[in-house]
């Protein structure tokens, strides 16, 4: 019988105060968090005109990554 890995990246975490401002402040597993993260930057249309690899974080977004 295969071994069903336990992935890490489906381990819910609970969002910081900061990431909450962008995700909500429920448990969420990491893969659903960079999802939300890519609602939110494309709702808030934060990627870059020129450059989409690019992104213009707006206030909520660098108090995430600072």
């Amino acid at each position: 019988m295969a071994k069903k890995a336990t992935s890490a990246f489906m381990k819910e975490l609970t969002p910081s105060d900061e990431l909450a401002k962008v995700v909500g402040s429920k448990p969420l597993p990491r893969t659903e968090v960079v999802k939300k993260l890519w609602l939110y930057i494309k709702k808030n249309n934060l990627q870059d005109k020129k450059n989409r690899r690019n992104i213009n974080a707006d206030t909520n977004l660098k108090a995430v990554f600072s």
